[in-house]
């Protein structure tokens, strides 16, 4: 599997269905998860997964949110670019850069496969909010 480096919807990112070579890439332990990103909520449910009934609102209308439910992060991303580049339904995705360290375009270029990038470039904005929920309640993380 590739490892795609792309602007998402927040801000620049690793993509891969590979989740040990992006583990490499960030040095990255292997007890610490990867968010897995969705192109839509089908692909979502197709994979096994569950929102709790309480949440299911609030996960369809948020935007640049990543949610926890029990052990798994998840982000479903409506823009545009990073849905093409998620024609397979679903990537772990990582912020692109070394860890602890901000986006280094000649760093990021050295570790991708594919590099998918449109007329605004490729440039660093804010993290999701991170919410763990679960069918009683929500704790904002991030």
């Amino acid at each position: 599997m590739d490892v795609i480096l792309t602007q998402t919807d927040t801000t620049v990112g690793f993509l891969s269905q590979d989740e040990t070579k992006l583990r490499a890439i960030k040095s990255r332990h292997s007890s610490k998860p990867f968010i897995r990103v969705y192109t839509d909520f089908k692909s979502f449910k197709q994979d096994g997964n569950r929102v709790p009934n309480a949440q299911k609102s609030k996960v369809r209308r948020s935007r640049k949110t990543t949610f926890i439910v029990k052990s798994m992060a998840f982000r479903v991303v409506k823009h545009k670019l990073s849905s093409a580049s998620l024609a397979n339904g679903w990537y772990y995705s990582t912020s692109a850069n070394e860890s602890g360290k901000n986006f280094d375009r000649d760093f990021c270029e050295e570790k991708a496969d594919i590099i998918v990038e449109n007329k605004e470039f490729l440039h660093e904005g804010r993290s999701s909010s991170l919410f763990k929920i679960n069918s009683k309640r929500q704790r904002k993380l991030r």
